[in-house]
């Protein structure tokens, strides 16, 4: 009987039997995919939502949510993200931290008139004052003898909890309706995302309407929240930053964080996890501040980007008054927008009103920063958000710098390139473990990096002024002797020239009455 199978399954030293075997044998030249270059964790404090657990949201209306309203608070989690919104951010991961004070809003059931026993108690699925927001009641079911509870949230759809039978009894009632809110009745209604639900005292009470009724009690957890808890711990149980690990982040912030101690732990994070890190200094620093504090952090690293801390004006639409912002989200919403080769230096910022720097637009105020302030800035390795900016009277990212010493890779682009090339490898060159070291898998090999590498050619990510390729792979056994690959190790040896920044655009004039200028 004719056996088909796919290349490589088929052991065929075992064949004993005369017959047809057929393989389907697949391209060598597997093709990556390019890792996300989009994606901005961001933790801090919310009203809602789990805590130390990685979130996927990418709308202002998924983030309320996820975590609940924007609050005016300092390590706020909607405050960074709205502001990336609005520069075209759409991916992010967020987490949500707080001080361990943190409670749920919650009610006692008690459907007997002028009972001091309850019935069933219902949680808020989450800590936070947003649980405060949560309504339950209790009416007549859609069928004869039954009874329905629905449970509400703003901006949430209703759960409704159908049709729960009062047949058998009032104790299997309420322990039916527990049920059904833990655990999802049918196939059509799911458990609840919005509250939890317990047995009471006294479950031998008949079921009866309930009015609508809010949950209390709910608390942030938010008083005494400091940088080290949005920091974190790493281990078997991570908390804050550390809860991004494996979360493919490409840009991550901590929210509202100006401590420059945590400077040397989220660089080295960035540089583990691929992630460019950016922070900035505390709202009204001085540029003589933030060099002073520049020599004395201890932080080389193309894995962070460090901002001045001249905070930016930005209505809040949600809460319908101005507010004074860390400049970190602007700048990460817009890397978050653009091609990885484009730094974020001269690109347009929305949603800015003013700085402290300069003041508020409407104040008429036109205070900029002197060329000898941002050369002071910039030779330190700080950026700064500012008006006007090179390509015209708009605000923008000043240097698209990171915060390394080195000038071949002090750029936004390195840091995002260099992590999206090797994201994007380490994704999906692990298909080759195993495999025998043989010239197909040298040849399998070269063609899957040639051709990611030449892809990444053809859509203007990588290149050279010459036009000559920008990229080389070996993979053979020039790299890889008999006395290397006779032990396990293989080797490909990649180089990849980055486009540079046109970033000190020179004119050259020659102009008078003598110059002759001859057109060809």
């Amino acid at each position: 009987m004719t056996s088909i199978t796919q290349y490589g399954t088929l052991n065929t030293s075992s064949l004993t039997v005369p017959d047809l075997y057929i393989q389907i044998v697949t391209s060598g030249a597997t093709s990556l995919s390019g890792a996300q270059t989009d994606i901005i964790g961001v933790v801090g404090t919310g009203s809602w939502g789990p805590i130390n657990t990685p979130v996927v949201f990418g709308t202002s209306v998924e983030r309320i949510a996820a975590f609940g309203p924007m609050q005016q608070s300092s390590y706020d989690l909607a405050t960074t993200v709205s502001t990336a919104i609005l520069q075209g951010a759409s991916d992010f991961v967020g987490v949500r931290v707080t001080d361990g004070t943190d409670s749920p809003a919650s009610v006692s059931v008690v459907a007997e008139k002028d009972s001091t026993t309850t019935q069933i108690i219902l949680n808020s699925k989450y800590t936070g004052s947003y649980g405060n927001n949560i309504t339950f009641q209790i009416l007549s079911g859609s069928a004869p003898n039954t009874w329905k509870i629905i449970v509400a949230i703003p901006t949430q759809i209703p759960e409704v909890f159908d049709n729960i039978s009062a047949n058998g009894g009032n104790p299997a009632f309420w322990s039916t309706l527990v049920s059904a809110i833990n655990s999802g009745q049918s196939s059509v209604r799911g458990p609840s995302q919005i509250v939890v639900a317990s047995l009471g005292t006294d479950t031998t009470v008949a079921p009866a309407a309930i009015a609508t009724t809010p949950l209390t009690g709910g608390t942030d957890g938010n008083t005494n929240v400091v940088s080290q808890t949005l920091v974190g711990n790493d281990g078997t149980t991570r908390t804050g930053m550390y809860s991004l690990r494996g979360q493919q982040c490409s840009i991550g912030i901590l929210s509202g964080v100006t401590d420059d101690t945590t400077w040397t732990t989220q660089a080295a994070f960035g540089l583990d996890e691929g992630i460019y890190m950016l922070t900035s200094g505390p709202a009204g620093e001085s540029v003589d501040t933030a060099i002073t504090k520049r020599s004395s952090v201890g932080v080389d690293s193309y894995a962070l980007k460090a901002l001045l801390g001249d905070w930016i004006y930005w209505y809040d639409s949600e809460n319908a008054l101005t507010r004074l912002v860390s400049p970190s989200g602007f700048a990460a919403g817009k890397l978050a927008a653009l091609s990885p080769q484009l730094p974020s230096l001269n690109k347009e910022l929305y949603g800015i009103i003013g700085s402290q720097k300069s003041g508020l637009v409407s104040s008429g105020q036109t205070l900029t920063y002197s060329s000898a302030e941002l050369e002071a800035l910039f030779s330190n390795g700080i950026d700064v958000i500012c008006n006007p900016a090179p390509g015209g009277s708009y605000w923008a990212v000043r240097a698209g710098i990171n915060i390394s010493s080195n000038s071949e890779i002090n750029g936004d682009e390195y840091t995002r390139v260099t992590n999206f090339i090797s994201e994007t490898i380490a994704g999906g060159m692990g298909i080759y473990i195993g495999q025998p070291i043989s010239p197909t898998l040298f040849s399998d090999v070269e063609a899957t990096l040639t051709g990611f590498l030449s892809d990444l050619e053809s859509q203007g990510v990588i290149g050279t002024t010459s036009g000559t390729v920008p990229y080389s792979v070996i993979c053979s056994t020039q790299n890889n002797p008999q006395s290397r690959t006779s032990l396990g190790f293989l080797q490909a040896d990649i180089s990849v020239t980055y486009f540079g920044i046109n970033k000190k655009f020179i004119v050259n004039i020659t102009g008078g009455a003598d110059v002759t200028v001859s057109s060809n």
